[in-house]
C-alpha cells in the first residue's frame, strides 16, 4: 500500500512539472561531519531519513568530507559530495546549489544536532509547494527528543513583524530555486547569519510558509537535551555576531522603506504642560509580592536624590497582602521616616500592568516616571544618575540604564549571578539603536520617561493590543518615543534584576515564550508600518 502511495505522488509530482511548466524536483542538502559538530553515527542517521523519503524524485548533496566513500555507491540516488575546506555556511549552501539542477532546495541544517525526516516530509514540503506558487520558503514544526521524552515543537507563522535573529523557524528549509536567483542565493560576506540574511530577502518578495502540526503532524525531529527557553540568552552571543545581524536588519529595513535615519524625528502631535512638583515619581505595578515589595519600597527611600515620591500599584484587590506591607512605609506605619521619599499606594481590582502603570502617570506628581519592578531594586545613585542624563542633553524622551541579574535562592540567599555581564545594550548606538531595537526583544532597564511624554505617546497598552498579557507595553512605549526623541543612556549598573522561582522570566515555558514573542512581534509590524508612512510622507 505504501508503495503504490509513492508511486502516484512521484507521477502527480511528475505531471505537473509537465503541465504548468514548474520544476518539482528536489536537492536535498545536509551536512557531514566534517562541517558539523556531529558523529559519523548522527550524520549516517540523517542520511538513511533522507534515503527513506517516500518520495524518490530527488539527488542527494553533502556538504563535506566523509570517511565511507562507499555511501556514495548507491544505485537509486544521485548522491554528490563537496569538500568544506573550512568554508562558512552562506558559501558552502551556495557551492551545493551550484551543482543542482531542481527546482527546490531542502536543506537540514544538522551542523549541531541529529536530524531524523519524517517518511513523508518531502511529499509535504512538496504539495505546499504546489498549493503556494507564490512562496519561497518553507518551514514546519518539529518534535524535540531528549533522553527522557519527545516535545512538538510548534512555530510561529511568519510575517513582516518577525524580525529577531533568534526566532526559531526550525532546521529543515524548503527552498525555492527562484527565490534563491532572486536574492542571489545566500550573503558569502557573512560569518555567522547567513540564514537570517536570507530568510529576511526571500520574505520581501515571496512568502513564507508554515507547514503546522496539530498533533503527531511534525515533519521531522531533532535530537537534543531539551533546554529551557532563557530570556537572557542573546546575552551570551559574541559582539562580533551581534554586529553583523544589526548589519543584516538595518539593510532590510532599508530595502523595505522602513528604516529611521539619524536625526529623523516625527513630528509630535499632542503637547502636554509638565505640572511636576517632585523630581521623579517611581511607579511599582504589583500583586501578590508581600516579599519582595518591601526591599523595593526601600531602595527607592535610600536614593541620593531625596526630591522624589514611590506610587505602590496594587492590582490584586483588597485582599491582596502586599498592601499590609505597602502601609508600613507609610504615615502612620512601624517603618515610616518623614525624613525619606513618600509612599503612596493605589489598590485596583484588575491585573493589569498597563492599565496600573497609567493610573500611576496621572497621580504622578514627579516631573519623571521611573520603572521599578516589584521584585527588583535600583542603586543607590540611580534617579541621580537619571536625572542628570536628561538635564545634560535636550530633546531627550527617554532614559534607559544598565542592570545587573542577581539570582535569590529558595533559602533567601541572594547572590550575583557572575555568569551574566552588565545588561547595558550595547548595541545600541544613537544613529542606529531605534532601528537594531526591531530585532531584539528588550532595549534596557530601568526606563525613565517624562510623564508628559507618556501622555503624548497615548499612554502604556493595557492589554488591548494583540497578543499581549501583561507583556510589552514598555517596549511599544520604546519604539514610539524613538521615532520622536532622542534616547538617552547609562552605561553603569544602576539596577539589579532579581530572579527567583516565582519571578515571571525564571524556568519559562515554551508556551509562553512563544505567546510573548506574538505580542511583541506584533508590536514591531505596526511599528514597521509607522515607520514605512513616515518615510513616504517625504517623497510626497
Amino acid at each position: 500500500m505504501l508503495t503504490d502511495c509513492a508511486e502516484k505522488i512521484v507521477f502527480f509530482n511528475w505531471k505537473i512539472s509537465i503541465t504548468n511548466n514548474m520544476n518539482y524536483t528536489t536537492s536535498i542538502l545536509l551536512h557531514s561531519p566534517e562541517t558539523g559538530n556531529i558523529t559519523d553515527d548522527s550524520f549516517m542517521a540523517t542520511l538513511e531519513s533522507v534515503k527513506e523519503q517516500l518520495n524518490r524524485n530527488f539527488d542527494i548533496i553533502i556538504l563535506g568530507k566523509i570517511k565511507d566513500k562507499n555511501i556514495l555507491k548507491d544505485d537509486s540516488f544521485r548522491i554528490i559530495q563537496l569538500d568544506g575546506n573550512d568554508m562558512k555556511q552562506a558559501e558552502l549552501l551556495n557551492r551545493g546549489i551550484k551543482h543542482s539542477a531542481a527546482g527546490f532546495i531542502l536543506y537540514i541544517d544538522n551542523r549541531e544536532k541529529p536530524i531524523l525526516l519524517k517518511k513523508a516530509a518531502l511529499d509535504a514540503f512538496l504539495m505546499s509547494a504546489v498549493r503556494n506558487s507564490d512562496a519561497g520558503m518553507f518551514y514546519a514544526d518539529y518534535e524535540l527528543e531528549d533522553d527522557d521524552s519527545t516535545n512538538e515543537i510548534k512555530l510561529l507563522f511568519h510575517h513582516k513583524g518577525r524580525l529577531r535573529d533568534n526566532q526559531d523557524y526550525g532546521k529543515v528549509f524548503y527552498f525555492s530555486m527562484q527565490a534563491l536567483k532572486k536574492v542571489s542565493f545566500f550573503d558569502e560576506s557573512l560569518n555567522y547569519n547567513a540564514l537570517y540574511d536570507n530568510r529576511l530577502k526571500i520574505a520581501e518578495h515571496f512568502k513564507l510558509i508554515r507547514i503546522s502540526n496539530r498533533f503527531n503532524g511534525s515533519l521531522y525531529k531533532v535530537f537534543s537535551k531539551g533546554q529551557r527557553a532563557n530570556v537572557f540568552d542573546y546575552l551570551l552571543s559574541g559582539k562580533e555576531v551581534q554586529l553583523e545581524a544589526e548589519k543584516i536588519i538595518t539593510r532590510h529595513l532599508k530595502r523595505i522603506g522602513a528604516y529611521l535615519k539619524p536625526g529623523d524625528l516625527m513630528p509630535v502631535d499632542n503637547n502636554y504642560e509638565d505640572m511636576s512638583r517632585l523630581d521623579a515619581s517611581v511607579i511599582i505595578p504589583v500583586g501578590f509580592r508581600p516579599d519582595f515589595i518591601g526591599t523595593a519600597i526601600e531602595s527607592i527611600q535610600a536614593q541620593s536624590l531625596k526630591n522624589i515620591e514611590a506610587l505602590i500599584m496594587i492590582n490584586g484587590g483588597q485582599e491582596d497582602p502586599t498592601a499590609d506591607v505597602v502601609k508600613k512605609y507609610m504615615k502612620g506605619g512601624e517603618l515610616y521616616d518623614p525624613e525619606k521619599p513618600e509612599v503612596r499606594m493605589h489598590v485596583i481590582d484588575i491585573n493589569s500592568i498597563g492599565l496600573c502603570l497609567n493610573m500611576g502617570v496621572n497621580m504622578a506628581r514627579g516631573k519623571y516616571y521611573v520603572q521599578l519592578d516589584s521584585d527588583d531594586r535600583l542603586k543607590p545613585d540611580a534617579i541621580e544618575k537619571i536625572v542628570e542624563s536628561f538635564s545634560s542633553s535636550e530633546n531627550t524622551g527617554i532614559v534607559i540604564g544598565s542592570y545587573e541579574v542577581w539570582e535569590q535562592h529558595d533559602n533567601g540567599e541572594l547572590n550575583r549571578m557572575e555568569g551574566i555581564p552588565v545588561v547595558s545594550h550595547d548595541e545600541w548606538t544613537e544613529e542606529n539603536g531605534r532601528n537594531n531595537l526591531l530585532r531584539i526583544n528588550g532595549a534596557g532597564a530601568p526606563r525613565a520617561i517624562p510623564i508628559r511624554i507618556i501622555k503624548e505617546m497615548g499612554y502604556f497598552s493595557i492589554n488591548d493590543d494583540a497578543w499581549s498579557r501583561n507583556y510589552g507595553e514598555d517596549y511599544e512605549m520604546v519604539n514610539k518615543i524613538a521615532e520622536h526623541y532622542k534616547v538617552g543612556r547609562i552605561t553603569d549598573p544602576i539596577y539589579e534584576v532579581v530572579r527567583h522561582s516565582g519571578g515571571t522570566d525564571h524556568a519559562i515555558s515554551q508556551e509562553l515564550v512563544d505567546r510573548n514573542d506574538e505580542a511583541k512581534d506584533d508590536m514591531r509590524l505596526h511599528t514597521i508600518n509607522r515607520r514605512i508612512a513616515f518615510n513616504n510622507s517625504f517623497r510626497n
